[in-house]
């Protein structure tokens, strides 16, 4: 009889629901992420300015960062700087597809050295959402570096969709 009693407990115990993964840098892990993977590559060529990113403190941290996109599609580049909570990160040379709507700096510093997920753009290119699965980074680009009250609500949408913490998204 022990063996029987034993065996179900064993039983009940296999069928409970594992675990979610615990969040993840600034996005729950439990959430699917996706990256768009109909962008057009080369319509992200052009300058870009930081308007949002991830941070653990009260603000950014650091100044707005500044990328260039420069090549034709597929053979892009990326040179600039971001600030990723609270610390300046450079990003330089090709960007490497990896994936529909997934890049890879060739060179770039710390967290950045990871797949870049392209999650959303806007029908004009003017803005680009960045994330990764990881959820150590996520970023909000503009072309102008004035992100309108709409596309900010779009972007931050898209972040929240993607499991990622909005209330540690920092605006610059």
């Amino acid at each position: 009889m022990h063996r029987v009693s034993l065996a179900g407990l064993l039983l009940v115990a296999a069928c409970a629901a594992p675990e979610p993964p615990a969040a993840v840098g600034f996005r729950d892990g439990a959430v699917p992420i996706y990256s768009n993977a109909v962008y057009e590559p080369g319509r992200i060529t052009g300058d870009w300015v930081q308007v949002a990113a991830f941070a653990s403190g009260e603000g950014a941290g650091c100044a707005p960062g500044r990328v260039t996109v420069s090549g034709t599609a597929p053979a892009l580049t990326v040179a600039g700087a971001l600030c990723l909570d609270g610390e300046r990160l450079a990003a330089s040379g090709a960007l490497v597809p990896v994936g529909p709507g997934r890049v890879r700096p060739a060179r770039a510093e710390g967290v950045l050295a990871q797949d870049w997920w392209l999650l959303w753009v806007d029908v004009d290119y003017r803005t680009l959402v960045v994330g990764t699965p990881s959820g150590e980074f996520g970023f909000i680009l503009d072309r102008s570096g004035s992100l309108p009250a709409d596309r900010m609500a779009a972007a931050r949408e898209v972040l929240d969709w993607n499991g990622y913490d909005l209330g540690r998204l920092k605006g610059f």
